[in-house]
């Protein structure tokens, strides 16, 4: 097996592991911390560090809520080995019936999230461009097909909530 598979598939599995330990409905009802007056928190593209962990993902049809999700999952952040500051990781949601599995890679840059997806690793399938909100702890934004790709997919609306405990 080549090295760069050994990557996807260990990271694949630590993404599993994850989405076992975490489940959608703790993001959800754990209230974000507020940033008191005293101590206002950085931008995220400030501590780009505080991307890195489980992030659990709802996509939404624009037209629809946040309530009602079309699709669920969860996002796993590392640090960029060639990128300081950027973030790289895997992406498992469900699908009409079915899981995509994707590789991803992003920063915050000018206070915007930035994510490119990939379900190859080498052709772009989607962009994500979101505002952190709620001290970094929630990231809230729009999931677009990336160019020249399918244009029967629909835009969606995303959120992404820090997991507990998912540095």
């Amino acid at each position: 097996m080549k090295q760069p598979q050994k990557r996807w598939c260990a990271g694949l599995c630590l993404l599993g592991l994850a989405l076992a330990w975490a489940t959608p409905s703790a993001a959800q009802t754990t209230p974000a911390q507020p940033a008191s007056a005293a101590t206002p928190c950085p931008p995220l593209d400030e501590n780009p560090a505080r991307l890195l962990g489980l992030w659990q993902l709802a996509l939404w049809l624009p037209d629809g809520n946040e309530v009602a999700p079309v699709s669920t999952g969860a996002l796993l952040f590392e640090r960029h080995p060639d990128y300081p500051g950027s973030v790289r990781g895997h992406l498992k949601r469900s699908s009409e019936g079915h899981d995509v599995l994707a590789l991803v890679s992003g920063d915050v840059s000018d206070g915007i999230f930035n994510l490119d997806e990939s379900t190859d690793g080498v052709a772009m399938d989607a962009v994500w461009t979101g505002t952190p909100q709620d001290c970094g702890q929630v990231i809230r934004g729009t999931r677009r097909p990336a160019e020249g790709r399918e244009s029967g997919v629909p835009v969606l609306r995303f959120s992404l909530h820090k997991a507990p405990g998912g540095h």
